[in-house]
Order: C-alpha cells, then structure tokens, then sequence
C-alpha cells in the first residue's frame, strides 16, 4: 500500500506539471470534440494527433494521447442522446433510452447522467488499475482463443434484450450484421469474400460506414417523411440531475462500471462489447423490463458507465503485457515504440513516471471533462430547439464528412446511403438496429477466434464445452438468450394463480 502511495504521488509530480496539465486538458477538449462528430471515433483521433506527439517527452505524450481517448468516450454519448447519431460505435446502446428520453424533454438529466456516470465509472476503474493491474492481466492472459469465442458468443446473447418483442427480427438483424462482417479477405487464406471486384471492399465495410448509415441516415429519411407532423424534439423541463434520477441511476453505474472494466482488459473484447453487455445486464435485472428502450435513465447509466471503464481497462494489458487492449491502445502502443518506450512487465520498473505520471493524469483528466462537460450541458442541448430544416442537412453533411474522412472512398458513401435506405424500412417495420451493429462488431472477431481454436485443436469442434472456462462462458449465453422466456413464464404464474383466486 505504501509503495502505491508513493508510486502515485511521484505521479501526481508528473501529471500537474504545467505542460502535462495543458496537454491534459486540450486532449480532453479535442478528444470530446471528436467524440460528438460522427464518423471519426477514437482511433482516427488519436492517430491523427501522433505527428504532434514527436519530441515530447513520452509520459506527456502518453497524457495527451489517453486525454483524447477518454474525450472521445465522454463525447461519444452527445449525438447518441440529442439526435439520435452514435458518435463513435461504444456509444450505440446510449441511443436506445437516451434519444428517448430526449424526445421526452429529458435531454438535459441524460447528458447529465452520461458525464456523470462517466466520471465515477473512471474514477473506481483507475482505482482498479493501481492496485489490480498485474494480477488482472495474468489472469486475462488465461484466455484462449475458444475462451474469446465463447465470449464473443456470449456478446452476442445479449441480442435477446435488444429484441423488445420481436426476437426473429433482431436475430435476422444480428445475422445481417454477420454477414456484412464476412465482406473482404479472407486472413487465413488470403481469399477475397463478397467483395463484388470492387477494391475498396478488400479491407471489409468499415463499423462507421454501416453506424452512420442505418442510424444517421435512416433517421433522417424518417424526418422527412414527416414533414408536415408533430415536431420530433420535445420541449425540455430541466437540464439538470435530479437526486431521484441519480439515486435510480446509481447501481447501474456501479454494476456498469465492475463489467465494462473486466471486460476492458479482454484483449478480445472492448468498449463496444462491454456498453451492449452492461445494457443487456440492466435491462434483465430490471423489475420492468419494458421501460428500456423508452427513456429509462438506467438505459444510459449503464453503458456510458461501462464504455468508459473499458476504456482503462484497455489500459491494462497494453502496459503490463504489451498486448494491446483495443484498436485505440495498439494506436497508443505504436506512439509509445516511436519514442522508444517499450510496453511490457519492465514499463514500470524502466519508466515508473511513464506508467505513474499516466495514472495520475487519468485522474487529471477525468475530473477536467466532468468539468467541461456539466457546464456545457446546456449549451448542447440548445441543439433541440434547432429547426429540422436546418439540423438534419447539417447532420447529412457531418456524416458525409465523417464516411469520407476515414477511407477517403466514394465506394463507403455509397454504402452508407445504401444502408440508410435499409435503416429506414427496418424501423419503419420494427427490425431492431442494435442488433446489427452487435453482429458487425463481433463478426470479425468471432471468426477469427474460432479458426484459432479449431487450428490448435486440430480441427476438434469439441475444444469450445471441453475447457471448463469456455463452456461455462456457453452455458451463460445459452442462458442469456432463454432468460426472457424463463422470466414470463414465471411472472405470469403468479397472474394466473391471482385469476384463478379470484
């Protein structure tokens, strides 16, 4: 305990020095900035702004660097809740309650509950990384690749709370996003799939791509069907948190918090994964499941909680094992090599003021966007009162922008209007989005983790309910997707036993 403290006080020396300080909170500023537009998400910001890192000394680049991408996570939720755009792909589960609850006038408690649950989700996680990080990580290290697949599976179980009442739509939704995730080539064997002969295909379809297409796009088209109908924004009654909303809010925050960081340090998993597990887990536990997915305050706690302490949790095996913990840390990872810092077990006895000063900046860092983001609650949320004429071509444009900003490809523009078109018929005819994303996302990486598993095992299918970690981690997605059927079967015995009585 002592040498922590002490570890973190020669931190603290680092992090408030004056440029370290700057850096802090420019990267904090930037980073939420490119957090709100969609399209271009953490990686492409903090990999734009490795060029500005040279020359500094490598904690200050690494403060500004983890500024930037915590930034984008606490921005990410912005769009999500006033208009219904995902700033970056962690934030799509922020959409479901959070836009709903915009249109309820309540735009302003969850922008609130978004920065708010964001801090404590980042406080407790860097907490859990001094003191936890080493042993975590070996533990982490323990997973295989069909331990990865198993968890991708179970990522993939939590479609069912996606579903509301329609689980055969959600799961054509989830086999949608699957088979998009199958587009490009093929890593094993270097054959291209579904690619068409066009060359811009042969790295696949990027996440942003298909997010701004069927949610931004979509909702747009669905505006201006409407034209002429009731006004979508609803007027708002407060911009502020009240002690009921946080006291609704809290445990979902704690619960969001404990996943999203052990799912964080899976190299395997990341934001993403951990926002639409904390969102699924909410929505099981709740006494009323039905309020998800119509302005329950819980339905943003949870995975804004969640996305931001994955976002420390990446941390972890990045600097103890020199595993990147997700596409941003690998970006991270690279800045570090540049300046010839090699992450690793050595990293904190080597540079101690790398790893502490980066500790203590999170801290830093933290509290400067809690402080950002509160004041400009209202400020945001002046956005709603914004003509549609005048805000959705200006979203169409910030889109536009965004697809084009991270292939440089008329080929990704028009997949994006492509799908936007799908994205209107599938909420005109209550076929769930998150879904597909869901697939998308873990489509790649499930295929990838399976082959490794078969590879190793010499083609035994039986290598994924033979490891006792894999087959438990199966047994809780199969329980997963039966857990609705489960609980109305028994919520209504007892309805039928009252009817009965009386």
């Amino acid at each position: 305990m002592n040498e922590i403290l002490a570890n973190l006080f020669l931190g603290f020396g680092v992090a408030l020095q004056p440029l370290n300080l700057l850096l802090a909170f420019v990267g904090a500023f930037v980073g939420t900035l490119i957090g709100v537009l969609p399209g271009i998400g953490p990686v492409s910001g903090v990999a734009l702004l490795i060029p500005l890192i040279i020359g500094l000394h490598p904690a200050s680049a690494l403060i500004m660097l983890t500024a930037v991408y915590y930034g984008t996570m606490y921005g990410g939720s912005t769009t999500s809740i006033l208009v219904n755009v995902p700033g970056e792909a962690s934030s799509v589960a922020t959409t479901f309650d959070g836009y709903q609850m915009a249109l309820q006038g309540r735009a302003g408690a969850a922008l609130a509950i978004s920065a708010i649950g964001s801090f404590i989700a980042g406080t407790i996680s860097i907490v859990a990384l001094m003191f936890f990080a080493l042993p975590l990580a070996r533990y982490a290290l323990a997973f295989g690749p069909a331990e990865n697949f198993a968890l991708m599976v179970l990522g993939l179980s939590s479609v069912s709370t996606l579903a509301g009442e329609h689980l055969v739509k959600a799961l054509l939704s989830t086999l949608f996003g699957l088979m998009l995730a199958t587009v490009g080539t093929d890593l094993v064997t270097g054959i291209t799939r579904y690619t068409f002969g066009v060359p811009q295909l042969l790295d696949g379809i990027d996440l942003v791509t298909v997010a701004v297409g069927l949610f931004a796009i979509s909702e747009v088209l669905l505006v201006v069907n409407a034209i002429g109908g009731p006004r979508r924004f609803l007027a708002l009654q407060r911009v502020w948190l009240s002690l009921r909303d946080f006291a609704e809010s809290f445990w979902a925050i704690i619960r969001g918090t404990v996943l999203g960081f052990y799912i964080g340090i899976l190299p395997a998993a990341g934001a993403t994964i951990a926002s639409f597990l904390s969102y699924g887990l909410e929505k099981r536990l709740a006494r009323d499941p039905s309020t998800f997915g119509k302005g329950d305050i819980r339905g943003v706690a949870a995975p804004e909680s969640a996305n931001n302490a994955a976002a420390v949790g990446n941390m972890i095996p990045m600097l103890t094992l020199g595993i990147p913990g997700s596409s941003t840390t690998a970006v991270m990872m690279g800045a570090l090599l540049i300046l010839n810092v090699l992450p690793g077990p050595l990293l904190f006895t080597k540079h101690p003021d790398v790893v502490w000063g980066l500790i203590a900046s999170m801290y830093v860092s933290n509290a400067v966007l809690l402080v950002l983001n509160l004041p400009l609650v209202g400020l945001f949320v002046q956005i709603l009162k914004t003509p549609e004429r005048y805000l959705y071509p200006l979203i169409v444009s910030v889109c536009v922008i965004g697809v084009y900003a991270v292939g440089r490809s008329e080929v990704d523009l028009t997949i994006m209007i492509l799908l936007g078109a799908l994205g209107y018929y599938m909420r005109q005819n209550d076929y769930p989005l998150g879904p597909a994303i869901l697939g998308l996302v873990l489509g790649d990486r499930m295929e990838q983790t399976m082959r490794q598993a078969l590879i190793i095992s010499n083609g035994d299918p039986t290598t994924f309910v033979t490891r006792p970690i894999s087959a438990v981690i199966l047994v809780l997605a199969a329980l997963s997707l039966a857990a609705p059927y489960i609980i109305s079967r028994v919520r209504r015995k007892p309805q039928r036993a009252l009817v009965e009585d009386v």
